[in-house]
């Protein structure tokens, strides 16, 4: 077994698409409108789905926000540069919304920045 996607709901496709791919370099892999059900799916990540986990983007046509809960944590990136990366994206419009630092009782380099849902993506500082 491996992990195929995760799903988030997006009220901007759009605004979401040009994030996770301009500001954070995924690639889209795949889009389908599913107009019998008035939904589209949009898929993004690093790599081809076969081989890699993906993020499946569901916008419901005509919902433009979501409660985001308190039980949605982040998801999680690994980065070789935390404040390049962090600086980076700031400049293409992003928010950074916890400068990158150790996390709490550790010693791992983590930021957190937001994306145009409030969905956090944690950035982890690689060890080289």
């Amino acid at each position: 077994m491996r992990i195929l996607h995760t799903m988030l709901r997006v009220g901007d496709l759009d605004k979401s698409l040009d994030f996770y791919t301009r500001v954070l370099g995924m690639q889209l892999l795949r889009r389908k409108d599913y107009p019998d059900g008035k939904f589209t799916l949009a898929f993004v990540g690093y790599g081809p789905e076969d081989t890699h986990p993906a993020l499946e983007l569901t916008y419901n046509w005509g919902t433009s926000k979501y409660d985001l809960g308190n039980a949605y944590g982040h998801i999680a990136l690994g980065v070789q540069d935390i404040h390049a990366t962090c600086d980076a994206i700031r400049k293409a419009g992003g928010k950074v919304v916890r400068e990158p630092g150790p996390m709490k009782h550790g010693t791992t380099v983590i930021a957190f920045i937001e994306d145009p849902d409030g969905y956090r993506v944690e950035l982890i500082q690689q060890r080289t």
